[in-house]
């Protein structure tokens, strides 16, 4: 049904240049609501850049970039409260606990989740009191989770939301995630991860070099290389796109 929907994010041509480096080349791909999208790719292949221009951190040189049909460069406070944020430098303050982080986060919204119950379900209640500068990096990417959850988001760019989390952990982030698909926002999660691709992704978009190798569904990716599997399809993708 979500097929039908327009697209919560679209990046169409989109290219990003840092002096004489190229990051991003003509990179088109789209994220639909209720669906889960995992970016994949090598280190340095644009994942971040994407990311970061979605969000409106950055704007691109060229191309259209529309998040719930909005530029996100210079978008309005109505448009950002709309989008949900987890960068693998989360910039959380140090001083402060992820209780009272998240509860004043939680004011700043309209329609905000329970934190109590977003906390459980992260497992943050057990360190809940603990200043963040002494959390560790797993109890860290928990909480930066939660606060770019917690204002009920209706599309949300999540870089590597699993690095560093023990099984259990990563299972119950991988529940909410879905969760959260399943209530109707866009997930767009980066990751590393094959196995968290084919567990999460509704669609998968494989980048290199700057521009899309593939997009869709990890069934039609693997019967367009002609792999059993989306390692081996990730590699023979990217294998033929790096030389």
């Amino acid at each position: 049904m979500s097929a039908t929907r327009p697209p919560a994010l679209e990046l169409t041509d989109v290219t990003r240049r840092f002096g004489d480096v190229e990051a991003l080349r003509g990179l088109t791909m789209t994220a639909r609501p209720a669906q889960v999208t995992c970016i994949l790719g090598p280190n340095g292949a644009g994942k971040t850049t994407a990311v970061e221009i979605a969000v409106g951190l950055q704007r691109s040189d060229s191309g259209t970039v529309r998040v719930l049909g909005t530029s996100p460069w210079g978008a309005s406070a109505a448009h950002r409260a709309r989008v949900g944020v987890m960068l693998q430098d989360g910039g959380l303050p140090q001083a402060v606990t992820p209780r009272m982080l998240l509860e004043h986060l939680s004011r700043l919204w309209a329609d905000p989740a329970d934190v109590r119950e977003l906390g459980r379900r992260l497992g943050v209640h057990a360190f809940d009191s603990t200043p963040v500068r002494r959390l560790s990096g797993g109890q860290r990417q928990r909480v930066a989770l939660a606060a770019a959850l917690v204002g009920r988001p209706l599309v949300a760019f999540l870089d590597e939301p699993t690095a560093g989390l023990d099984p259990h952990a990563r299972r119950e982030v991988h529940q909410l995630i879905a969760q959260e698909a399943g209530g109707g926002a866009a997930m767009v999660v980066t990751t590393h991860s094959f196995d968290e691709a084919e567990r999460l992704a509704d669609e998968v978009v494989v980048i290199v070099g700057g521009r899309v190798a593939a997009q869709g569904t990890v069934d039609a990716i693997c019967t367009r290389t002609g792999c059993g599997g989306l390692e081996d399809a990730y590699f023979t993708l990217t294998d033929g796109a790096l030389a």
